[in-house]
């Protein structure tokens, strides 16, 4: 059974994903998904079990939910170690005290009072030692009990209990439940049982318990029975497929069940992949304090921007753990990922794609299709101007690149109707350059065809031609920048390479992109914002929007246009959304940086920002009323011994002198996070990462070690 996002793209494009060249670990022990800590992987499956039975209690955005244990939303007032221990022993002592007064009669006798008062004579002078005995020494034990009762409360003895006690040693470890019936255990797929799939529910449960599944096969079960719910698939052919193969049932196209190495944390349950953790820090929210921070779908929908120079964790601890989460995501048949990056940059081994394309190097397997897989002229046109000359458009609002548009599609169209194709790198370079004999033939073919109105269309390029300040001559110059000898195998439109087309993102396709940036930035920055516009065009018209599309653009210098910017604002309704990095803000136009912000939901400034770039983020996360206490201490002197001893005692209990304290409290608006914190005050290793979700819930800015 083909299960619903994992159909192959062969028969359906022009540009199919291959299947990889080996098959998959046939071995019987598949690797263990992440587990919890301390919990090593057992090939009988306990393993996988516990991972699958571990708590996911509901959590803000971005919580790491695998074992989350709540936090109260307010932090609660905790008194000082040393004042509580202080406290709780002088209690002790006092409680001590009272009761050795009481018990060696030097308080009087009115304490037994109440039992003789209250019991019968015969009870307390009767013959029955024993009975007797029992009698008194229980009512020893209830005034020893109430004593033990006030002074605990007074010295706070639970409070030191909770701080230091047993309670505090088990409260890292994650909680993880037993289910003892079938229907409320996730191992045995009740959401089968309740649907009457019996035979594939056991199928699937004894799998797990023998350790032959994975979280990815548990992933991509899940997503082919959503699939049957919603009627797009048979029943009886989903519990086919399980019955005949297990845990590998509905495969991903490839046939892979994993990655080949995975260097980050995932739980594909709540599709997350952890990133760092909040640090305990003020400026953080209690509840996020200590808590994991990861990211999954309903937050890379809203888009993420990360700035931070050179060495920051741009790559290695943020897009090298998204393209691998993603990468399983698309395993499971939930997802569609793009990772575009230069060559090199570490996102990720060559067999954790289905598609690696490197642009100009010479034993790559894969083309890329200039015009996106389109057949239309005029939004071949579209892309392709905003690939060249998108950067060039006047940045503020309204601007385009219409004028570039229009002369492409004057040359675009007419060479398709006549050569059934579009032109190649060199043939659009001379009928840019207005070379004569490519013009005239182009002429000629069309006045055999009959084409009249492609005619005027090639009339009117060349009266443009004859301007000054043609917008052709610069599509020329930019042009010529990928017609080198270093990509005289790419961009080819003959049908003599394999073209990969961003069409094909409505499978589960994972797809690599190696920028040729060393020797050719000029070049990589024209095809960065070519994979940029084609996936925003191609993600809008996808058949099947219930896959989660991702492009990942490590290094978008050069890349945020008017045009990306509108693009980056629609894909949030189309189930889609974009990572880009950037060095600095300066690296985008100074009228697209607040656009650019406002776009992205999800924003994250890395350690190393500078001031300018911080007034820019600090302006974006704006200014929360905080409430601050002015707090004035004054010593007390003491002017008799008796309160000389008082003092001195305040002073080894609490550590300090004692004062007098006038407290004034305000309510003040500050910003969040300002340029000068943000630009001095993120340890290296750390970031400040604010998160929206596409249901639109918002998660302040916190301060995140990414090392954690």
């Amino acid at each position: 059974m083909d299960s619903d996002g994992t159909q192959d793209t062969r028969g359906t494009h022009t540009t199919p994903v291959p299947h990889p060249g080996g098959p998959p670990d046939a071995s019987g022990v598949p690797a263990m998904p992440s587990m919890p800590p301390g919990v090593p992987p057992r090939p009988d499956g306990s393993a996988f079990l516990t991972w699958l039975r571990t708590p996911r209690p509901d959590a803000a955005p971005g919580v790491w939910r695998f074992g989350h244990r709540p936090r109260p939303e307010q932090e609660p007032q905790l008194i000082p170690a040393r004042q509580l221990l202080s406290g709780a022993v002088i209690a002790f002592l006092v409680g001590w005290l009272v009761w050795s007064l009481l018990w060696n009669n030097y308080l009087g006798g009115w304490w037994v009072l109440p039992l003789e008062l209250f019991t019968p004579d015969s009870w307390r002078q009767g013959n029955d030692r024993v009975g007797n005995a029992i009698l008194w020494y229980s009512y020893y034990s209830v005034i020893a009990l109430a004593i033990l009762l006030v002074v605990g409360r007074l010295g706070r003895w639970g409070e030191v209990w909770r701080r230091y006690g047993p309670p505090a040693w088990n409260r890292a470890a994650p909680e993880v439940t037993q289910p003892s019936t079938p229907d409320h255990d996730p191992a045995a797929w009740p959401q089968l049982r309740q649907a009457g799939a019996y035979e594939a529910a056991e199928r699937l449960a004894g799998e797990a318990r023998a350790g032959l599944m994975r979280d990815v096969d548990h992933a991509r079960i899940s997503r082919a029975w959503q699939s049957v719910r919603s009627g797009r698939h048979a029943l009886a052919a989903f519990t086919g497929a399980v019955l005949k193969d297990g845990a590998a049932a509905c495969p991903h196209p490839s046939g892979d069940r994993d990655l080949p190495v995975r260097q980050a944390r995932h739980d594909l349950l709540t599709g997350q992949v952890r990133l760092g953790t909040a640090a305990d820090d003020p400026r953080n929210p209690y509840h996020y304090r200590g808590a994991g921070l990861a990211l999954g779908p309903d937050l890379l929908g809203t888009s993420l921007l990360a700035v931070g120079p050179a060495g920051s964790g741009k790559t290695g601890a943020v897009v090298r753990p998204l393209a691998e989460s993603l990468c399983l995501h698309a395993l499971a048949g939930r997802a569609a990922v793009v990772v575009a990056g230069a060559a090199g940059a570490g996102l990720g081994p060559a067999e954790a794609y289905d598609v690696v394309v490197r642009v100009g190097h010479p034993e790559s397997a894969y083309d890329l299709d200039l015009y996106g897989g389109t057949t239309d002229p005029d939004e071949a046109a579209a892309i392709l101007a905003e690939a060249l000359v998108g950067d060039l458009a006047d940045p503020h609002p309204g601007s385009d690149t219409r004028r570039s548009t229009t002369v492409l599609a004057q040359l675009l169209g007419p060479f398709r109707a006549v050569h059934d194709r579009f032109p190649s790198v060199p043939e659009l370079r001379q009928l840019l350059d207005g070379t004569p004999g490519p013009l005239a033939a182009l002429r000629k073919a069309l006045t055999d065809t009959g084409h009249s109105s492609l005619l005027r269309e090639l009339d009117a390029r060349e009266r443009q031609m004859a301007h000054p300040g043609d917008v052709g001559t610069v599509l020329a110059d930019r042009i010529a920048l990928l017609d080198r000898p270093a990509f005289a195998a790419f961009f080819d439109t003959s049908g003599q390479s394999r073209p990969f087309s961003l069409r094909a993102l409505d499978h589960p396709v994972r797809v690599r992109i190696d920028l040729p940036q060393r020797g050719h930035a000029d070049a990589s920055r024209i095809l960065a914002r070519l994979v940029l516009a084609q996936f925003t065009a191609a993600v809008t018209v996808r058949e099947d929007r219930s896959l989660f599309a991702c492009l990942l653009l490590d290094d978008a210098t050069g890349v945020v246009t008017p045009e990306a910017v509108r693009g980056i604002q629609r894909l949030r309704s189309v189930n889609a959304g974009t990572v880009l990095t950037l060095r600095t803000l300066d690296d985008a136009p100074r009228p697209l940086r607040g656009p650019l912000l406002g776009a992205t939901g999800c924003r994250m400034a890395l350690s190393g920002l500078t001031p300018w770039d911080g007034q820019d983020f600090a302006e974006v996360w704006g200014k929360e009323w905080t409430e601050t206490r002015d707090v004035t201490d004054r010593q007390i002197i003491a002017e008799t011994p008796a309160g000389k001893a008082v003092h001195m005692l305040r002073r080894v209990i609490t550590g300090q002198a004692p004062t007098a304290r006038a407290v004034t409290v305000r309510q003040v608006e500050r910003e969040r996070w300002s340029a000068s914190e943000l630009a001095h005050g993120v340890p290296a290793g750390h970031a400040v990462l604010s998160l929206t979700t596409v249901q639109g819930e918002h998660a302040p800015p916190l301060l995140v070690d990414l090392r954690g």
